[in-house]
């Protein structure tokens, strides 16, 4: 039985589904890999390859996985590009309406995200977009994880917010994983990422659009 009277809600996955960095978060691990001599990647390639935990996606470039030291170097390579570049990242198209237009309707929505809440937080800020949200939480402790505990966690800290009445919004296999954890449902968009055809594999609907993403949230909650 869900809570009496909760009303729909809307996770938010950031990078890659409201936060358009696809190009920062290229050159970062571009920049990572050239710290072991590893070829560059193009956009298409990672898509196909990038998988949660972090370390399994280098393990598929590498043939095993990283050791501690090399990841710490590759960690610690693509956090510092990243945070270089990310300033010439903006919102994805139509995400500041969408967000406006939910709240307006009276329903609500959180933002949970992998990448460090306290660099998060001002640059969710910094667009404007914060007050739309009921909740805007990062990533606390070390990286390379999956997202499926902290959703537990951010899920629970929201007060009349039933999962069975929540979609979450992404662009990973991992945002979907994390959903079905807590009993929610999930939408992954292509924007981000995954390339269609590893999201298809997930089987949740997959969406081109953030518009698209709301409307079959929508839909998801209706039924």
């Amino acid at each position: 039985m869900g809570k009496q009277g909760a009303a729909a809600h809307i996770v938010w996955d950031w990078n890659g589904t409201l936060f358009h960095d696809n190009a920062a978060i290229i050159g970062a691990t571009n920049a990572a890999f050239a710290e072991l001599g590893l070829e560059p990647l193009t956009l298409e390639r990672y898509r196909e390859l990038y998988c949660v935990p972090v370390p399994k996606f280098y393990e598929r470039l590498m043939g095993r996985l990283p050791t501690d030291a090399e990841w710490e170097v590759m960690d610690d390579t693509f956090h510092r590009y990243y945070a270089e570049h990310r300033v010439t990242c903006e919102l994805t198209e139509g995400a500041s309406t969408l967000l406006a237009d939910w709240r307006s309707a009276g329903r609500s929505q959180s933002l949970l995200s992998m990448y460090v809440h306290e660099e998060l937080v001002p640059l969710v800020r910094g667009f404007g977009i914060e007050p739309h949200f009921v909740r805007v939480e990062g990533r606390v402790g070390p990286s390379g994880g999956s997202k499926a505990e902290h959703m537990v966690r951010h899920i629970g800290s929201l007060a009349g917010v039933d999962p069975q009445r929540t979609v979450v919004i992404g662009d990973a296999a991992d945002d979907a994983v994390a959903a079905l954890h807590v009993g929610a449902r999930a939408v992954l968009y292509t924007g981000g990422s995954h390339s269609r055809a590893s999201l298809e594999g997930v089987g949740v609907p997959v969406v081109d659009s953030l518009e698209e993403a709301v409307e079959e949230a929508e839909r998801l909650m209706a039924a």
